[in-house]
């Protein structure tokens, strides 16, 4: 069965993003340091190889079957020049109107919901996993009870400032089940269940 996952890298401090996020500084000021983990880019189908134990987990999160990804962290990688990793359909929740033309085939924006865009991109995705990217849009998906795991990239800095990946979720309490711990270079990859 298909499990919708968020993949993100993140500070101590809660940061996704260093301050200035935008379509020029997609990562902000300073924030290319929570990628760091992966390694240099080498080009080719995947673009990094991770070094020990994050080799697995990078091989994982690119075996996903669809990317659900928010509108604004989509707009500002450059639509991942329509294609985030071997050809698999992403799924942008929008409000108001998408662009006239889409980056590729394989861009769908959805304009009726979180829900909608991740039943549907569970439903291209197979028997593989939903990739899912973007901090309001994580917020928007738990929610919506919609969002099954979040493996959180943590990173050992605090960045100050910048984009926060739950500044903006609500009163309301959600419980996490630890489901793993893995240490990679420069960075622990936590992985939690959302418990219904």
């Amino acid at each position: 069965m298909s499990r919708s996952i968020l993949y993100l890298s993140m500070s101590l401090d809660g940061f996704i993003t260093g301050p200035g996020d935008d379509a020029e500084h997609g990562l902000g000021i300073g924030g290319e340091r929570l990628h760091e983990w992966l390694g240099e880019w080498k080009g080719g189908p995947s673009g990094f190889e991770p070094p020990g134990a994050s080799a697995d987990v990078f091989q994982e999160l690119m075996e996903t079957g669809a990317v659900v990804v928010g509108r604004r962290t989509f707009d500002h990688a450059g639509h991942w020049n329509g294609d985030h990793h071997d050809g698999v359909p992403i799924f942008v929740p929008t409000r108001g109107e998408p662009p006239d033309q889409p980056a590729s085939g394989l861009v769908h924006y959805v304009t009726d919901g979180v829900e909608s865009a991740m039943k549907q991109a569970k439903d291209a995705a197979g028997d593989k996993d939903v990739m899912v990217h973007g901090a309001d849009l994580a917020q928007s998906l738990l929610r919506a009870g919609v969002l099954d795991e979040m493996q959180i990239h943590l990173i050992p800095v605090l960045l100050g400032a910048g984009r926060r990946l739950f500044d903006h979720l609500g009163a309301d309490q959600i419980e996490l089940e630890l489901i793993s711990v893995i240490d990679g270079p420069g960075v622990t990859h936590l992985r939690y269940r959302i418990r219904a």
